[in-house]
């Protein structure tokens, strides 16, 4: 047999190249830190979305997305509540990242900051008007792979950061016994019922040591404030949905409604 041609040798570098990036890409990468793994986020989100013998968390009753991030932002996990992947609104699978990237960026160790405690003030006029456009997410990471592997261990969008602000409920911060540990974000609902999803999953998980935040007691609980006139006294207001999401959340300890003074 003759020595390959230099268009083989080019064909046989690009096939091995290829093959090692998808081994790659099947792999944690090394050194990561993780507070949540897929099978773990996928059961609790399942139990949570639809609780058994438990009331609903309002808004329309539909499957949900979760995906959380580590400390760096970095996808540790994305999975869905339904039995396959367009079960759920396909487009909340990008937000469901964009929010848990968002809840881990404007949180720190001593105080929580959930996506919905960002509404008022990303308002015109409002004190951070402009931060959604702040930190746009990748389509590279978020379109990458195919729809076989979205919500799945492989999901293309873990092991790499995705960027994205989202300033509506459904993300919040993690913490364990040693302080933040990266964030959750939900989404396929009403953004009020995505936070009261995100708020039982956190709470099963074991990481809502919330050390305090910008709601009194309820530390990172969505604040139903916003009045007829669209102003939030505390400033950190969010509007009500449609449904009795706002109810649900008072119950689950969750949510706070009416003026909250600080």
């Amino acid at each position: 047999m003759g020595k390959p041609t230099v268009r083989a040798t080019v064909i046989i570098a690009a096939a091995l190249a290829m093959l090692q990036g998808a081994t790659a890409q099947d792999q944690p990468r090394p050194g990561m830190s993780c507070p949540v793994d897929h099978d773990q986020l996928a059961d609790i989100l399942k139990k949570s979305v639809k609780p058994s013998g438990g009331p609903s968390n309002g808004g329309l009753d539909n499957n949900e997305w979760a995906a959380v991030v580590n400390r760096q932002g970095v996808v540790c996990a994305v999975a869905y509540s339904g039995s396959k992947v367009d079960d759920q609104w396909l487009g909340s699978r990008a937000i469901a990242a964009e929010k848990a990237n968002t809840a881990n960026a404007f949180s720190l160790k001593n105080k929580a900051m959930a996506t919905a405690n960002l509404y008022a003030g990303a308002q015109p006029g409002g004190f951070l008007f402009g931060a959604a456009l702040s930190n746009p997410p990748s389509p590279e990471v978020i379109y990458a792979g195919t729809p076989e592997e979205f919500g799945t261990a492989k999901d293309p969008m873990v092991g790499k950061p995705v960027g994205g602000v989202i300033a509506f409920g459904g993300g919040l911060a993690l913490y364990d016994g040693n302080g933040i540990a990266g964030a959750l974000g939900v989404s396929g609902d009403s953004s009020c019922a995505d936070h009261n999803v995100a708020w039982r999953v956190r709470h099963f998980l074991g990481l809502d040591h919330v050390p305090a935040g910008v709601s009194p007691n309820m530390k990172d609980a969505i604040i139903y404030d916003i009045g007829p006139d669209g102003k939030s006294p505390s400033g950190f207001g969010h509007p009500k949905c449609n449904g009795k999401e706002d109810q649900i959340a008072v119950d689950l300890g969750a949510g706070v409604s009416g003026n909250v003074v600080r």
